[in-house]
């Protein structure tokens, strides 16, 4: 196999290969290096590559393979590159969270995610490209390059998992972690035209830090496949001591679901996010064909959607007092985000906000007492350009990103679980993608589903070679 199939290989194939002895971690990595080398300066996904900690770690691996007689006694990606995302801790490696006066800041811890990612036998190519602190779902912060989309560099990757998306789809790292507090994992696997999987509330540890905006945002992967996002999931999910959500660990793996068929469900579909208007006629398109296939695989599907109207002002409170609490003084920060801290001054605000948000949340998660899955757009249109928004006053970019990305912050207000899938490309060759959310804590259903739904539909197939 040459270089360029390797590159875009889904990871789960890759680690058979090591694991067969076709190809060395250190050949892998040296792989994705050079395609970093390559092309990075064209997308903007890494804000740091740390090639010689990659190369080191890629050749105690190879070594380690030459060792061993049972090969399955290695953890599952053993050898296999990834990237970690730049709102995270990683031993040795920059933490900027998006902030370019941090970006010589070096961290000298691991977060557990990234703890558990290293144990699954990853190797770590660097820290991909996030918005600053993970506020906005573009990727363009203020002294870093902004993250372009490899399918049209024209226009945005998404955000906040912008830099992780734009990798993955550019073979650059076969899959990435993300994290989502609005769509962060799911606004850029739509525009990059990829899997990813925002789990519910309490599925991956945030530890060792603490949840600073009520349960909202989570780790998650992004990858290729479902099967590949699903191994991911595997990976990171767990409970750890102290974490003030959790949940029960399934009785099989998620990887074990994509490969069961689902029983016939009842699911709901909308374009309508009240009071937005509807989506674009491509967005629109792909939610009717999901819907479509879904029939056809024998499940009872219908129009219907909870209200989410009632949810924006909080929603919206909670988001802007998460600058607040990131505690960076609000002068190191784009004006943007200064204004989204001012806004956010007042505590009494932020509880009620809070309340507000409970209180909806139990009216969302209800609807699926009757439904078990519900297919939504990500957004309600397809990728802005790269600095489309850039000479906007921050109340009208605010705006812009709410009437953008509605159909995403109720599954991070209620804490259920959420999928994209990409369903096909619009006339200027962007992926578009849908979502589906399911019950609490049932990933298992969300997984079955999307895997058969893959298995419907044409994967968009990209090999960037030349840009």
């Amino acid at each position: 196999m040459n270089s360029l199939d390797l590159a875009f290989t889904p990871a789960l194939e890759l680690a058979k290969l090591i694991r067969d002895r076709q190809i060395s971690p250190l050949e892998l990595t040296q792989v994705y290096l050079n395609r970093i080398q390559q092309y990075d300066s064209q997308l903007g996904s890494f804000f740091a590559i740390a090639g010689d900690m990659a190369m080191s770690d890629a050749k105690a691996k190879t070594e380690q393979l030459a060792q061993t007689s049972d090969i399955n006694a290695l953890p599952p990606f053993f050898g296999v590159p990834t990237a970690i995302k730049d709102l995270n801790a990683v031993a040795q490696m920059p933490l900027s969270y998006g902030i370019s006066v941090f970006r010589d800041n070096v961290a000298n811890y691991d977060d557990t995610v990234v703890t558990r990612i290293k144990k699954a036998g990853f190797i770590v190519l660097g820290k991909t490209a996030t918005s600053q602190l993970g506020s906005f779902p573009y990727t363009e912060p203020p002294g870093f390059p902004p993250t372009r989309n490899p399918w049209h560099r024209d226009y945005v990757a998404g955000g906040s998992s912008g830099g992780a998306a734009a990798a993955v789809a550019a073979g650059l790292c076969p899959i990435a972690q993300g994290s989502d507090g609005g769509g962060s994992i799911r606004i850029p696997a739509a525009c990059c035209g990829l899997v990813g999987i925002k789990p519910s509330r309490g599925r991956i540890s945030n530890a060792p830090v603490g949840d600073f905006q009520s349960g909202i945002s989570t780790h998650g992967p992004l990858g290729r496949t479902v099967a590949d996002a699903a191994a991911l999931l595997d990976v990171m999910a767990g409970y750890v001591t102290g974490d003030p959500y959790w949940l029960v660990s399934p009785e099989i793996s998620f990887l074990e679901a994509t490969r069961q068929s689902s029983i016939p469900l009842k699911i709901a579909f909308s374009t309508q996010i009240y009071p937005f208007p509807e989506p674009e006629i491509v967005i629109k398109e792909a939610v009717y064909k999901t819907a479509k296939l879904l029939a056809e695989m024998g499940h009872e599907v219908e129009p219907d959607c909870p209200d989410f109207q009632e949810l924006i002002n909080p929603f919206k409170q909670i988001w802007q007092a998460g600058i607040l609490a990131a505690g960076v003084p609000l002068k190191v920060l784009s004006p943007i985000n200064q204004w989204l801290g001012e806004q956010a001054k007042m505590t009494g605000k932020y509880l009620q906000a809070v309340h507000q948000m409970q209180i909806i949340s139990r009216q969302i998660v209800a609807f699926f007492d009757r439904f078990d899955l519900l297919v939504l757009p990500v957004y309600l249109q397809q990728p802005i350009k790269v600095g489309e928004w850039a000479n906007l006053s921050p109340e009208e970019v605010v705006e812009n990103i709410i009437k953008w990305i509605a159909p995403c912050p109720p599954c991070n207000a209620s804490g259920l679980p959420g999928i994209t899938l990409s369903m096909g490309q619009d006339e200027k060759g962007l992926p578009v993608g849908v979502q589906l959310i399911g019950k609490p804590a049932d990933e298992l259903t969300l997984i079955r589903v999307a895997a058969q739904l893959e298995q419907m539909t044409d994967r968009l197939s990209f090999k960037m070679n030349q840009l």
